[in-house]
């Protein structure tokens, strides 16, 4: 309870409903267990929708990209992966109830759920003006500094190209090393243009850096 209530002081959310600050820590595995508690999901879903707002709102009068940039460089800040690193850097990861099945494996999905569900209920309880003010604390930061959040880029490249309706190619392009220490270089293509190179000590491995290579291209 003290951690909760230091955190809430630290972001001037002491008001905040406390049915709603219980629902929005509470995984499903939880409220499976507990006859009556509710889980964090339908809050996650109004989160969502709140989030990507505040964040499209920010792009729209912040740069002067062109609707597919915006689209991109929205993605890359509200993907799993950055939500997940909001949560962990804020400390919301530690405030998480989940169930005795579910303990030690609080992985960033949830967290990045949780990042979500809490917006969802600073909303409710303040309105859009304290959570916009919520996420420019947390997140625009991340933005303006243009922050890239290692994930999977491979995942992440591949939503990007279908949004375009292009076609991605990831080729080996030579190997090298003893066969129990080897080096694989990877050329990641987009409509058969070089987009990305990558190495790693798997071909998996490679194939994740050439990704993020074209990733940080593909959204310049």
């Amino acid at each position: 309870m003290v951690i909760i209530m230091g955190f809430l002081k630290e972001y001037n959310l002491q008001d905040i409903k406390k049915e709603l600050l219980d629902e929005a820590f509470t995984h499903s595995s939880y409220s499976n267990e507990h006859k009556g508690v509710k889980n964090y999901e339908r809050l996650e879903f109004l989160g969502d929708a709140v989030l990507e707002l505040i964040t499209s709102e920010y792009f729209y009068l912040n740069t002067s990209y062109k609707e597919g940039i915006m689209t991109k460089k929205r993605a890359s800040f509200v993907c799993e992966q950055a939500l997940a690193y909001y949560a962990k850097e804020i400390g919301l990861d530690k405030l998480i109830k989940v169930g005795h099945g579910q303990q030690g494996n609080i992985n960033d999905t949830i967290i990045a759920d949780v990042f979500e569900s809490f917006l969802g209920a600073i909303y409710l309880t303040y309105g859009i003006a304290k959570a916009k003010e919520y996420i420019y604390r947390v997140v625009v930061p991340y933005i303006e500094k243009d922050f890239v959040f290692f994930g999977d880029y491979k995942t992440l490249l591949q939503e990007y190209v279908q949004t375009d309706r292009k076609s991605l190619e990831y080729v080996l392009v030579n190997e090298y090393g003893e066969a129990h220490n080897k080096t694989f270089e990877v050329e990641v293509k987009i409509d058969d243009v070089i987009y990305g190179r990558g190495k790693g000590k798997s071909k998996k491995e490679a194939e994740q850096h050439a990704a993020f290579d074209a990733y940080k291209k593909s959204v310049k």
